[in-house]
């Protein structure tokens, strides 16, 4: 892996220069961020993949939708379609990608829409009627193009941005000084034991600015797992030698789980989002009990029958989950009244 990073570093120097200059650009107003009469919350990282954008999406929806009319506004990774796609009743995962398929699938009254170009996603979206009240943007903290009211930014308690590189010698896609633009900060997937000596140290390497909110959180898997047919505990699958699959940045934390309920699984790991090949199909329907993220379900569900997934969500450490609820809360609030008063 060193003798690999040695042979990157020069790209990883390229790559850099170039998003160091797209950054200066954005920073003195030569290329233009546009601005929304409308509460816009940005949910994303610096890095590639990891770091749990999707259940902290969840979590916002889930925290909004009882005071607000809600929107999530995705890239559409690996969709077949193009341009801007609302998700509707024909819509499925190649119309709008594995995430906001997922999204669509638990929050039907949550406009779900992608699109590759966020300024005319939102135009989009505030062109509905009735429109939306606030929208959350899915991975979107590198996309400068829109500038969001409230940026979230999260980074992975075993892959910090602080201690990244850029790509692709590491796996940085943006600079890490970009992280001053973060209104929360959040370090996802912490052990559930973390110490506060721990978070003072991390909090301590990332050396927040006055105006940032740090907040902690772990993983929690959910007990009950399901299919389109039933539902079964998971405890349940200790008694069976089961099959894994997962398409996902990092299926470390789940693999770790599941092996400390002393499970007996082979685990089948494949890229993130990747798209299944008929051959793949064809082996993993010889499998005869088969468990996966929630994410990969939505590709593989209409695929191979009777395969189970699991939910997972985050949860705030150190008794922070109202702070968090309520910053939220109140910046959609305030700016929605901002917008009423236009």
């Amino acid at each position: 892996m060193r003798k690999l990073r040695k042979i990157l570093w020069p790209f990883s120097l390229l790559y850099g220069l170039i998003v160091k200059i797209r950054n200066f650009f954005y920073d003195k107003g030569i290329f233009r961020s546009v601005s929304f009469d409308i509460p816009v919350i940005c949910v994303g990282n610096l890095s590639v993949g990891g770091t749990g954008k999707t259940p902290m999406v969840e979590y916002l929806v889930r925290l909004l939708t009882p005071h607000f009319y809600m929107a999530t506004l995705s890239r559409g990774y690996k969709r077949k379609s193009k341009g801007f796609v609302l998700a509707g009743p024909e819509t499925g995962v190649e119309d709008l990608g594995d995430e906001p398929c997922q999204y669509h699938e638990k929050f039907r009254s949550v406009a779900v829409a992608v699109d590759t170009d966020r300024v005319s996603g939102i135009r989009n979206l505030l062109a509905l009627q009735p429109p939306p009240d606030a929208v959350i943007l899915d991975d979107a903290f590198q996309h400068r193009r829109v500038k969001a009211g409230l940026n979230i930014m999260l980074t992975a308690w075993n892959a910090l941005y602080v201690k990244d590189i850029f790509l692709p010698a590491g796996n940085l896609r943006d600079s890490r000084k970009e992280a001053r633009r973060a209104n929360i900060i959040i370090v996802t997937k912490c052990p559930e034991d973390l110490s506060t000596e721990q978070k003072h140290t991390v909090l301590e390497l990332l050396a927040p600015e006055k105006h940032q909110h740090v907040f902690f959180t772990t993983i929690a898997y959910h007990e009950q797992i399901a299919s389109l047919e039933q539902t079964a505990r998971l405890s349940d699958w200790t008694k069976h030698r089961f099959t894994l699959v997962t398409g996902i940045a990092n299926a470390h934390p789940l693999v770790e789980f599941l092996k400390g309920r002393g499970m007996d699984f082979e685990h089948c790991n494949f890229p993130d989002h990747h798209d299944f090949t008929e051959n793949e199909l064809k082996a993993l329907r010889k499998k005869k009990n088969i468990l996966t993220t929630e994410k990969d379900f939505m590709r593989l569900k209409d695929k191979i029958e009777g395969i189970f997934y699991i939910e997972i969500q985050p949860v705030f450490l150190f008794g922070e989950q109202e702070t968090f609820d309520r910053l939220v809360r109140h910046y959609v609030k305030e700016n929605q009244k901002a917008q009423a008063s236009v």
